[in-house]
């Protein structure tokens, strides 16, 4: 998913550089989004690990 976010990040940077603002405004919110969502199952899994592991 991170790997998407940073597509569309590209995608926004070059088509902001080009001159199409719409495509690139679009682009950057998808990125956004798609960043947003990372972080948020990442810290879900981190907490779900912890509590998770075994008491040896």
């Amino acid at each position: 998913m991170l790997y998407w976010a940073l597509v569309f990040l590209v995608v926004a940077l070059i088509a902001g550089a080009l001159g199409f603002g719409a495509v690139s405004g679009l682009a950057a919110t998808i990125a956004k989004i798609l960043f947003f969502v990372f972080l948020v199952l990442f810290v879900i899994s981190l907490i779900s690990g912890s509590v998770r592991r075994p008491v040896a």
